[in-house]
């Protein structure tokens, strides 16, 4: 049996989605950790989203979300030792200053209770929010838009134990909810 939620189960073996956390990421944690010990911290690749998708891109965005006090903070320490670093980028930024880097470090405000994990000592995003972020941001998930996106729910539901309750309440916390639930159903066979 797998728990999808509160009180919801379905039958078959557990899966759950463990991102792989490159030298880079665990070197960049650590880095933050240690000068900023008192933040909260979710760092994750967006390369590990090429397991659900069908078109591969070809630029990946190592997302670090942190306190919303702490992202000006974040941001200027990370901007003496990476060249491309952005902070909150706009579609209008990433297409006129990202053009042919193919690794982007972008620093964003960390949503209040979003679900984390912790992989190899680095807090990472859970599958759950990976997901709510691919829906509730079209600016840096632009490459897992569209039918891409419906490719990525379909895999990640098939391919592993997604907490339906824990999807929502961050949803919930997005304030995309509804429109999340509406999406999921459009989905042949996911929601249960």
């Amino acid at each position: 049996m797998q728990r999808i939620g509160r009180g919801k189960f379905k039958l078959g073996e557990s899966r759950k989605f463990i991102p792989e956390i490159s030298s880079l990421t665990k070197s960049i944690f650590k880095k933050l950790k240690a000068e900023f010990p008192y933040s909260k911290f979710c760092i994750w690749n967006t390369s590990v989203l090429t397991e659900f998708m069908q078109h591969q891109p070809n630029r990946f965005f190592l997302l670090v979300e942190t306190d919303k006090e702490t992202t000006n903070s974040v941001f200027y320490f990370l901007r003496e030792k990476i060249k491309s670093v952005f902070i909150e980028p706009t579609n209008d930024i990433l297409e006129k200053y990202v053009v042919n880097e193919k690794e982007i470090v972008v620093v964003k405000a960390l949503i209040s209770e979003a679900p984390t994990q912790n992989i190899n000592e680095v807090e990472t995003a859970t599958i759950e929010k990976m997901l709510v972020d691919i829906f509730c941001d079209d600016v840096i998930y632009s490459a897992q838009q569209g039918a891409e996106k419906r490719i990525i729910f379909k895999e990640a539901f098939t391919k592993y134990t997604i907490n339906q309750s824990k999807m929502l309440r961050y949803a919930d916390r997005r304030r995309k909810k509804e429109e999340l639930k509406q999406f999921v159903i459009t989905i042949p066979n996911l929601w249960q």
